[in-house]
């Protein structure tokens, strides 16, 4: 895979930090190909206007986040839209689909738009509905009037079953085309705001396009329908929407935590039942999510329907399941990831000899069980912190320093302030003395 030296330098400065890289994910893929086939599957029947519910289920550290974002960098060079919306208490509760739907819409990536897609996509579908109508119908392209009615009459024609459910993704669309004929470019602003979910606009801005309050928990699902329409219309084959940890409702209060569960029900049936084509849903989560009583089997329904078994070998799992799991790290594919690493690293500086030669593989092997070691022997969440040592203090230190030997002038250390709070709590205890009791 080429990659380019501007995306191979984001790669190594999100490892630095210590976060999953935004793209270039496949320079880094360890054990995710017996995936790829079923996935690529299923990304070419949602391309048919079909539509796919996915669950990931992993322990912390084995790579979840990253495996929904390689999947998003398939789903990209494929044209799909796609969406990340990191599931919280406070910020985003999935029992508000509303606020869910909001976060889709911050978050709504194409492949030639980073952020913010959602304007980009709207005026590109005005633009083919234009298209079409001057190629189907006898319209004098000057006549701007005759053309703008043309327009709004083939919108909902395409909008079809969205304009009945919620009259107002149409009527909103359409005064924000004529916001932007007379020039009103901040009540236009307003007007996609609003239809991406946003709360606090303007009464002004509804008045101008008749429509009152605020985008519901059930508007959340027919809006989502129409940017659904608009994405296929303007070339987009589909949506990825992957909807991370959401694990997180084991933690919520119990009523919050049902109506979750239930709101996620509900997404899968109304999937499975055909209202959403052109959709594919992922979620991720940790295994006490999905087989503990916290989690989903507290709601039976959705338990059946995510049901599946992994008592078999891990071998022989089923990649097409509604349910997937990922293997997480050993020895070999953690030395093997930092290989790859170490790869990109040298191909991006001037000392790639010394960098190879310095840090080689027998290098990587002992560093990732240093950093096993540290964190108690688990090398399932050992990846994040591995990485971040191996191209922050090590990497970036042999291609600095001509004299800079790692295996003479470098110990490891990793501090609790690095550690996120599952890593520290699986940091090994030196003795009795290191074991804190809350009394």
């Amino acid at each position: 895979m080429t990659i380019s030296q501007q995306r191979r330098q984001d790669i190594l400065d999100a490892l630095r930090r210590g976060t999953v890289p935004q793209y270039g994910l496949d320079a880094l893929a360890v054990g995710l190909q017996p995936f790829e086939a079923a996935l690529d599957e299923e990304l070419d029947k949602v391309r048919r206007s079909g539509a796919v519910f996915k669950a990931i289920r992993g322990e912390y550290g084995s790579g979840k986040t990253f495996a929904s974002r390689w999947l998003r960098e398939k789903a990209h060079r494929l044209g799909f839209a796609c969406s990340e919306v990191q599931i919280s208490e406070t910020e985003t509760p999935l029992h508000r689909l509303e606020t869910v739907y909001r976060r889709l819409m911050e978050r709504l990536t194409t492949p030639n738009t980073p952020s913010g897609a959602f304007q980009n996509v709207v005026e590109s579908w005005f633009y083919t509905l234009e298209e079409d109508v001057l190629a189907q119908q006898s319209i004098d392209p000057d006549d701007a009037e005759a053309l703008v009615n043309a327009t709004d009459i083939l919108m909902e024609k395409r909008l079809g079953e969205v304009v009945r459910s919620a009259p107002a993704f149409a009527l909103t669309l359409r005064a924000y085309r004529k916001a932007l004929l007379e020039g009103e470019d901040e009540i236009a602003d307003g007007l996609l705001a609003w239809m991406a979910g946003q709360p606090n606009i303007s009464a002004a801005v509804k008045r101008y396009a008749k429509i009152k309050g605020d985008i519901d928990h059930f508007g959340a699902l027919s809006f989502l329908q129409g940017v659904l329409t608009i994405l296929k219309d303007s070339g987009h084959p589909g949506l990825l929407l992957v909807l991370d940890e959401v694990e997180t409702l084991q933690r919520m209060r119990g009523d919050v935590r049902d109506k979750s569960l239930n709101a996620l029900r509900q997404l899968m049936d109304e999937v499975d039942s055909g209202r959403f084509p052109g959709l594919y849903l992922v979620i991720t989560g940790t295994p006490a999510f999905y087989d503990g009583p916290m989690g989903v089997q507290r709601l039976p329904p959705l338990a059946q329907r995510l049901a599946v078994d992994f008592t078999t070998d891990a071998r022989f799992d089923n990649p097409r399941a509604v349910q997937i799991r990922l293997r997480g790290f050993d020895m070999e594919s953690l030395k093997e990831v930092g290989c790859k690493v170490r790869d990109l690293f040298a191909q991006n500086s001037k000392a790639s000899a010394r960098i190879t030669a310095m840090a080689d593989d027998a290098y990587i092997a002992d560093l990732s069980q240093a950093v096993t070691g540290k964190l108690g022997g688990k090398v399932g969440i050992a990846p994040r912190i591995f990485l971040k040592k191996l191209v922050g203090e090590v990497l970036d230190r042999i291609d600095q320093f001509d004299d800079f030997d790692p295996r003479q002038h470098y110990a490891l250390t990793i501090s609790d302030m690095e550690l996120s709070p599952v890593e520290r709590a699986s940091t090994s205890a030196g003795s009795v003395n290191d074991i804190e009791l809350d009394l």
